[in-house]
């Protein structure tokens, strides 16, 4: 028995000295669940604040403007923009511009006047009369907690604070939800799991292909072949591109015909988006390989990124609702990028140049991270 027990205690000795001196992975036990803590805890946050929207103001009356005062201090809502019509503002809804718009009226003043009258933009009926809307809002209903956020805003108190005999019985504003009317939370899931998946997919399969080589000793077939650093890190990502499309295939295939989630947008604007972010995936994942040392690491790598791609880049927990740091954090992540894109090609047909922010940085990021993982390279038996 002691025999045995010395044993346990010389493979226990010769585990933890092997783990000290892996100092990757020895760092990798400690910040993954230090970062991951300080950071979520910190970002995450479902009560969403300052979402930005726009605003059409037709009355252009210093009524209308306590009334856009009034609805911005209840702190949920930022206007960032001014629009002169509707179908504009539209459009910035459809390029992700802004989340939501407020459209005043000509006639706010009189709307905010005790009598029964009919609501927003419909004709009179004799038989069943309300009092009209002050004002109407445009949501973009793809995001479920975006929506609920703006809908909050439709019984806030505008009588007292405006100090108007309104009818206190029905709602203060109209509710136009685009996109997701009925607020299915799976039509803004679908989408968003395209990313999530090809992020893990992607990342996982090239973070692994440098170390792959040097555990299999092929590293020497590769230092004698006349292959430049930068032709090497392409080969090593092009199969890959179709293993993508057909994740992407399968997911909103499946998406539309067994829960009913809409494609809007055309295919080729599909295929750019995923072109761009799949490419992005997997040369992050080249750069995580040219980093780490044994699989091992890569993978813990690969989580590493996995996780603020899942809780970060508004596939779970809205972006407006982050913190203004942890949003810095969310930008750098290519998921992030392409959960817009892909949201707006599919719920709202948006063409990825009207989205050219970040397809230019999904592009960039793609030829930064391909010029890192080519430097790093060393055809060497390092």
């Amino acid at each position: 028995m002691k025999t045995s027990l010395l044993r346990i205690q010389a493979i226990v000795t010769k585990e933890l000295l092997q783990l000290r001196r892996d100092r990757m992975t020895f760092a990798m036990v400690i910040m993954i669940p230090l970062v991951q803590l300080l950071l979520f805890a910190f970002a995450i946050n479902t009560n969403v604040r300052n979402i930005p929207v726009g605003v059409v103001d037709h009355s252009q009356t210093s009524l209308s403007r306590v009334l856009q005062q009034t609805v911005s201090a209840t702190g949920i809502i930022t206007f960032t923009h001014n629009y002169h019509s509707t179908k504009a503002a539209q459009k910035a809804i459809d390029s992700n511009e802004v989340r939501a718009v407020l459209i005043i009226p000509k006639d706010v003043s009189q709307r905010l006047v005790r009598h029964p009258s009919v609501g927003f933009g419909l004709p009179p009926s004799s038989k069943q009369e309300t009092s009209r809307p002050i004002a109407q809002w445009l949501v973009d209903g793809s995001d479920t907690v975006i929506a609920s956020s703006i809908k909050s805003l439709r019984n806030m108190p505008l009588v007292e604070l405006l100090d108007k005999p309104a009818n206190r019985n029905t709602p203060t504003f109209e509710v136009t939800l685009l996109y997701n009317p009925e607020q299915r939370s799976v039509v803004n899931i679908v989408p968003g799991l395209v990313a999530v998946i090809l992020t893990m997919t992607m990342i996982m399969f090239t973070s692994a292909a440098i170390v792959r080589e040097h555990e299999r000793g092929n590293m020497e077939m590769l230092i004698t072949t006349p292959l430049a650093p930068i032709e090497l890190m392409i080969g090593k990502i092009f199969p890959y591109i179709f293993i993508g499309a057909i994740q992407v295939a399968i997911i909103l295939g499946l998406g539309y015909w067994l829960f009913n989630v809409p494609f809007n947008g055309g295919l080729s604007q599909l295929a750019i988006a995923t072109l761009l972010f799949i490419c992005a995936s997997l040369v992050l994942g080249l750069v995580i390989s040219t980093v780490t040392k044994n699989q091992l690491q890569s993978m813990q790598m690969t989580i590493f990124i996995l996780l603020p791609s899942i809780l970060l880049s508004g596939f779970m927990f809205p972006y407006e609702g982050m913190p203004l740091p942890a949003q810095y954090i969310a930008e750098a992540l290519p998921a992030t990028h392409f959960i817009r894109l892909i949201r707006g090609v599919v719920l709202r047909d948006v063409d990825v140049i009207e989205m050219n922010f970040d397809m230019i940085w999904l592009i960039a990021f793609t030829c930064l991270g391909l010029l890192i993982a080519a430097m790093r390279f060393k055809k060497t038996l390092d």
